[in-house]
This record gives C-alpha cells, structure tokens and sequence, in this order.
C-alpha cells in the first residue's frame, strides 16, 4: 500500500466497515456486489488492492454465529424439548441468514481496520 497523501477527514474505520463504504472518504462503496471488493473508491479514487480480508471474517462468523446458533438450539432442546424437524426448520434458516450478513459486515469492518492500521504482507529484509 503506497502513503497516502491526499486530506481527507478522519473515518471511524467500524462504522465506514459496517456500511460497506470507502475506508478513506467514508462515501464511496467497498463491495460493488455482495462480498466481492471493488477495484478503486468511485469518489476519492482510493486503490483497493490492498484489501485482503483473507478467512479472517469466515473464522470471526463461524465462531460468533455458531455460538448464537448452537447455544440457542441446545437451550430450546432443555427446556422445551420440541421434534427434531423443528430444529431444522428453526435453526438452517436462522443460521443462513445470520451467517451471509455477518459475513459482509465483518468483511468490510477488517478491510476498513486493514487501511487504518497500514496492515501489509509481511517482508523479510534482504539487507539486514
């Protein structure tokens, strides 16, 4: 990620993350399509080649939505002990839905901490 020069006012990177916007200006969109990052911010020009969220939101979604999920199943499986086809119906749906809208959220929040912590691959000086 090369330094940044141009001014731009400062950005709460969790709240430009969880609206999907740019992680410089605040305005433009990070994500053209559902998870997919675009190419450059439509209204600073910003590059978003450095934004590599990597598994990072799957493993934060798989372990907070499966927590929820699995948490909430066991307490109705004690405490009212219902057939096990409401189980499915109850907590598929419930998981796909929690799970697709984690995803993008906690995508765009890391990408945005990403820019603000100048976080890069890491190098190994060739010199030293």
């Amino acid at each position: 990620m090369s330094e940044d020069k141009a001014i731009w006012p400062e950005v709460d990177p969790i709240s430009a993350g969880l609206k999907g916007r740019c992680p410089r200006c605040g305005e433009g969109k990070l994500f053209p399509g559902f998870l997919s990052v675009g190419n450059r911010c439509v209204n600073c020009g910003l590059d978003y080649s450095f934004a590599d969220a990597g598994d990072g939101p799957a493993v934060f979604v798989i372990l907070i939505i499966g927590f929820v999920v699995v948490g909430l199943a066991l307490w109705m499986e004690v405490t009212f002990n219902p057939p096990f086809w409401l189980h499915l119906v109850l907590w598929i749906p419930l998981a796909l839905v929690l799970c697709l809208t984690a995803l993008r959220l906690i995508k765009g929040v890391l990408i945005t901490l990403q820019y603000r912590n100048k976080a890069a691959e890491g190098r190994l000086d060739a010199g030293k």
